[in-house]
């Protein structure tokens, strides 16, 4: 097994537009020592709401410890895990209007909706830039209905860099493969991606000779498209510069990627991607957004006929259609969970380092004001996080106080995230970290 101690890393320089991430400009450097393995944060954001009943074991109405308790059905399959996850119920989203879904704001904590450009960075960002670099810090992916991921192969709703400034979700596993493996790869997927690569040098070497005539404010924004084609540029040579390391854990490239039947063949060929970025150490943040934070989705390959926004105005509690989908999320969940703790890392595996964060970008449900968003870690971030535990909070901490506890549990402390003292006045009890939750 290839330790994860020992992959390299390089020094951080700015992606532009269409990544929103960070690459290594000088691949062959080696990661310094640590005192502990290098942590990595996973987010999973399913679309429609994630109503309490379906995650909450019934009679629970206070924080206990999970031993001795049974699971809801949605999320049954997480039972043999109730020692690695903490599920958490109370918490508040209010101030960032979700309703049909609070798009850039589920994951930045202030207020969203159809239309609104992010007004700050997206706690998956953050981390990406606090966590050891890696090539490719933080890597979005977005499931959806297979036609909607063919017309629309990127997407930009949940994750951001800054203010105005979105990162694109890849929903094209071909795609996706040809820009992470297609160094290593043979056949038509290499030559696409040495045609591919072929025209973006053009276009990098033709846009960078252009510009100098535009008012300043449109020189600057220009620029950033240029500095974007440079960078895409880097991060392929950097990827093939490393090719044979990658080899290692290059996902099988088949049928579900190239003739899917339903569009879960390609949800699956996605996570498969996101665990391969993982694992070969070149990212250590990744978004799954099922859903891709919208009201659309489709899960046909589960045997569901119901698509999109008519999912959301159906309850979820015992209703046979949610118990698939949240089923088929928590199987994701495993996956990665089993994924990682195959990989040595330390004393022990790469899921001892790790946190998955589970939960919707609608808080409970469609149509939702906010009022309770329940949420499930998995792992215990290097012992930083309490697992095997249900916690139960009193509704006055919102969501950005769990992000800030995230940031403490990665050695940044502070003490709000995204939340100036005016709002936090109306919308947060308390200052810092959930308590309950720190290890």
């Amino acid at each position: 097994m290839i330790n994860r101690r020992n992959v390299l890393k390089g020094a951080a320089a700015g992606i532009g537009v269409a990544l929103g991430s960070t690459i290594a400009p000088n691949m062959l450097q080696a990661a310094p020592a640590y005192r502990s393995a290098p942590k990595r944060v996973i987010f999973f954001l399913q679309n429609q709401g994630f109503d309490p009943a379906t995650c909450v074991p019934k009679g629970l109405k206070e924080t206990c410890e999970l031993d001795g308790v049974t699971l809801p059905e949605p999320i049954s399959a997480l039972e043999p895990y109730k020692g690695k996850i903490n599920i958490i119920n109370g918490l508040h989203g209010r101030h960032t209007s979700p309703s049909h879904s609070a798009f850039f704001g589920a994951l930045g904590g202030y207020r969203g909706g159809i239309g609104i450009p992010p007004a700050g960075a997206t706690i998956d960002h953050e981390i990406s830039q606090l966590l050891p670099e890696t090539i490719l810090p933080h890597l979005c992916i977005g499931m959806d209905a297979l036609e909607n991921m063919v017309s629309r192969p990127t997407l930009a709703t949940l994750s951001a860099t800054g203010p105005g400034k979105p990162i694109f979700m890849h929903s094209n596993p071909n795609d996706l493969y040809q820009m992470l493996f297609g160094g290593i790869a043979t056949g038509d997927v290499r030559d696409r991606f040495e045609a591919r690569s072929n025209v973006l040098r053009k276009i990098e070497q033709l846009a960078g000779q252009h510009g100098q005539s535009l008012p300043e404010a449109d020189r600057a924004r220009y620029g950033n498209y240029v500095a974007g084609f440079r960078d895409i540029n880097g991060l392929r040579e950097k990827l093939e510069s490393v090719s044979d390391h990658l080899r290692n854990f290059a996902p099988e490239y088949g049928d579900k990627f190239l003739k899917p039947k339903f569009e879960t063949d390609w949800h699956d060929s996605l996570l498969e991607l996101g665990i391969a970025t993982l694992k070969s150490g070149i990212t250590n943040v990744l978004t799954i957004g099922s859903g891709r934070g919208e009201i659309f989705g489709a899960w046909k390959g589960l045997g569901i006929t119901e698509a999109g926004h008519n999912l959301g105005h159906m309850e979820q509690p015992d209703n046979p259609i949610w118990i698939k989908i949240r089923q088929y999320n928590c199987q994701m969940l495993v996956k990665l969970m089993q994924e990682l703790e195959s990989i040595p890392e330390g004393d022990g595996t790469m899921m001892d380092n790790t946190l998955i964060v589970y939960t919707s970008n609608n808080a409970n449900k469609q149509h939702t004001s906010g009022e309770n968003w329940p949420f499930i870690l998995l792992g215990n971030c290097s012992g930083r996080i309490k697992t095997g535990q249900f916690t139960q909070l009193d509704g006055k901490r919102p969501v950005n106080a769990l992000y800030t506890t995230l940031l403490h549990a990665i050695d940044a402390p502070r003490d709000r995230f995204n939340m100036d003292r005016n709002t936090a006045s109306v919308h947060d009890a308390k200052v810092g970290p959930i308590e309950e939750l720190m290890a």
